[in-house]
């Protein structure tokens, strides 16, 4: 019997001992001839791999900003559409998505505190005047709930953020010198007179949805806050929305034990590009956070690319780095040149995923998850020619294309786990590769990496005394992940 128990231990240290360490590759190519196709390679001693012209290293020792996911926007219109489809067709590609073992792991999706520009109405939760008419719009009860439960069932640890495009209109005023009732779901300003009000709202509709089994993790003020024009729409100032944090919203989730996130701005690099002379309102969350009363409720900015440089989140990071960064919102769609699956995942993974994240920050939302061929359902005065991460086909509800946009979240949300921290990783490299890398909560590593050049590059990640080389494909995306 003894010989047996020791043969068994024996066997098990000479396993234990000849087991390799594998590093899983998806690949997705401009071409779309690979779209997260997965491969291996072996983990080695990096005196056993071939030196190569790319090399990357990493140092875990140094972290920086925690990450906290990547997804999509679950909009009105992507409900409506995943609605229309075969119950087990929508399962499947909500688990292919959503799924954190045998899907990609989408982690964080947007939805919209009341109607956006992409739901099937105008609306918000008291579109009759006093709080006591509070109540979720029917057509969250009849799309969101449904599909946010369904995605809830298959990743229980999905985040979820929550902007508004619009406070109720009996909220509105035309501007702050005049204050005149504003009864358009277009433009207009928050009446100061009503921000407790305004306030409780948030509170009312956090509680409600966490009653119905959706936590809210973090909340904007207002989508887009400089853009008069959008369908849906409410122009707010950093001085609007640093008084009505520190007087009304901050206090009021205090009050009530909220813990969601408060995030100020959520709008684009460039904070609407406005050249008037008496402008003020670049630097707008740097502003607000010069407040200590309203910064001390504030988690921090949200930003969009429709305009402005990547850059600007460092530049706001340096100078609050205590705050935190999310990417909420960027589209495809035919504006421009038209939509093109090789130019937005290069453009897309270079500016908003790597770019981002490699200038502090933590989430990546892209816009629609999944809109018909007809670029809707949509509102009119909102886009009509906005492209979703998936494209379903009307005819049908069966039919799909999957943009550049779901495979550019895919290759994060596959590898980098919420909870990770980025890594510093340096190297000689041509100028057209661009790559982070992260240390996942489980002790696994990962790289995401982008070759934009037009031909193959070979490229060695290396970390301490081991590496791995790679044949990365022209114009592709890779994302690497190992223990």
């Amino acid at each position: 019997m003894k010989k047996i128990f020791y043969l068994a231990i024996s066997c098990s240290l000479l396993f234990a001992c000849t087991e390799k360490s594998v590093v899983d590759i998806y690949t997705t190519t401009a071409d779309k001839t690979k779209t997260m196709q997965k491969d291996s390679v072996m983990l080695m001693a990096k005196s056993d791999v071939e030196s190569t012209d790319n090399i990357i290293t990493l140092h875990p020792e140094e972290k920086y900003q925690e990450m906290d996911g990547f997804g999509a926007a679950i909009t009105g219109s992507s409900c409506y559409n995943l609605l229309k489809m075969a119950p087990a067709d929508r399962t499947a590609i909500l688990k292919e998505t959503f799924d954190q073992k045998d899907g990609y792991g989408y982690s964080y999706i947007r939805i919209s505190l009341g109607a956006s520009d992409f739901s099937l109405d105008e609306y918000t939760y008291c579109d009759k005047p006093g709080l006591e008419n509070f109540a979720i719009n029917e057509y969250d009860k009849r799309d969101l709930f449904p599909i946010l439960k369904e995605i809830k069932a298959i990743n229980p640890e999905v985040k979820i953020m929550a902007s508004p495009w619009s406070c109720p209109k009996w909220m509105k005023v035309n501007n702050l010198k005049e204050l005149k009732p504003f009864d358009s779901w277009t433009s207009g300003q928050l009446n100061p007179k009503y921000y407790q009000d305004y306030a409780a709202y948030f509170v009312k509709y956090i509680q409600a949805m966490e009653k119905e089994g959706f936590k809210i993790d973090a909340t904007t003020i207002q989508n887009e806050p400089l853009n008069r024009g959008n369908s849906m729409s409410l122009y707010m100032t950093w001085q609007e929305q640093r008084d009505f944090v520190r007087d009304a919203l901050g206090p009021a989730f205090e009050k009530a034990g909220i813990k969601t996130k408060i995030v100020v701005y959520d709008h684009n690099y460039n904070y609407d590009n406005d050249k008037s002379e008496n402008y003020d309102q670049g630097q707008y969350p740097v502003k607000i956070y010069e407040d200590a009363n309203a910064a001390k409720y504030i988690d921090g900015a949200a930003y969009h690319a429709y305009g402005g440089e990547k850059e600007e989140l460092l530049t706001v990071h340096n100078a609050y780095p205590d705050k935190n960064l999310y990417f909420t919102e960027m589209s495809i769609g035919l504006w421009g040149e038209g939509y093109s699956f090789a130019k937005d995942l290069m453009w897309n993974m270079r500016e908003v995923c790597i770019g981002s994240i490699n200038n502090f920050n933590k989430a990546v939302i892209m816009w629609n998850y999944m809109l018909d061929d007809n670029h809707g359902p949509d509102r009119p005065g909102g886009c009509d020619i906005c492209l979703g991460c998936i494209t379903i086909d009307s005819n049908d509800y069966k039919t799909m294309d999957k943009n550049s946009h779901y495979y550019t979240m895919a290759h994060l949300s596959k590898v980098i786990k919420p909870g990770s921290f980025r890594i510093k990783s340096e190297g000689k490299t041509d100028e057209k590769i661009y790559y982070s890398a992260f240390e996942n909560p489980d002790k696994s590593y990962s790289v995401v990496l982008l070759n934009e050049n037009q031909e193959q590059k070979t490229v060695t990640v290396a970390l301490g005394d081991k590496a791995f080389s790679y044949i990365v494909p022209a114009q592709s995306v890779i994302s690497c992940i190992w223990k």
